[in-house]
């Protein structure tokens, strides 16, 4: 995931706004007590999220994997006035940790967390996002987008994290490396849907950004 120097990075950490101290306990909570800590969206892209949330000021968001909230509480912070996100996750054990994690940062009014496998939740949500964040896991990363696509309004954003997965989407993966295989066929799926407007940018581990400009 390291794609420019640490010090480069530190530059960039140093010249954008300051990670918000909420954030940065529940990043330092993440870090100490749950397993698999680099999937959080830290300091600069949980920046970058906010950021791009506060331009386009949605009324809906939908987020499709949790984690810890980190992401969520971000994305959040850009909602227009009576606005709400919806965030997927599947696993129970870090239920109450989010749960804990939002009230933490006030925003329990505004982010609602639904348990439960994406693909049983997303058929019976009502449509009309404005942006929705994909990064669960990654083999049904093109379902997630197929069964989103006409939820989102035109001209709305579909922002899909990880789609570098390290750098292996340049390499020839091995045929059992069924993340690597499944996230170069999603993209390979966005570069060719006339449906969208879309730059996949070398943020963390590669955001891809698309825009909704038809139906069909």
């Amino acid at each position: 995931m390291d794609f420019i120097s640490s010090i480069l990075q530190q530059y960039c950490d140093d010249h954008s706004d300051p990670e918000p101290a909420v954030l940065r306990e529940i990043s330092r909570e993440t870090h100490l007590k749950v397993l698999r800590s680099r999937m959080l969206s830290e300091h600069f892209q949980g920046r970058f999220l906010s950021f791009l949330s506060k331009i386009l000021m949605p009324q809906r968001i939908l987020e499709i994997g949790t984690y810890t909230g980190y992401s969520a509480i971000c994305l959040a912070e850009g909602l227009a006035q009576g606005g709400k996100l919806i965030t997927i996750d599947c696993n129970p054990e870090l239920e109450t940790f989010i749960k804990e994690n939002i009230a933490k940062a006030n925003m329990s009014e505004k982010i609602q967390f639904v348990l439960g496998d994406a693909q049983d939740v997303l058929p019976i949500l009502t449509g009309g996002f404005d942006l929705v964040f994909i990064d669960a896991d990654k083999i049904n990363y093109s379902a997630y987008y197929g069964m989103i696509f006409g939820k989102v309004r035109l001209g709305g954003l579909i922002v899909v994290d990880n789609v570098l997965w390290s750098g292996k989407v340049v390499e020839d993966v091995k045929s059992n490396d069924f993340d690597a295989i499944a996230i170069k066929e999603f993209n390979n799926v966005i570069s060719k849907d006339p449906r969208v407007e879309k730059i996949l940018l070398p943020i963390r581990d590669g955001i891809f950004l698309v825009r909704k400009i038809k139906e069909a």
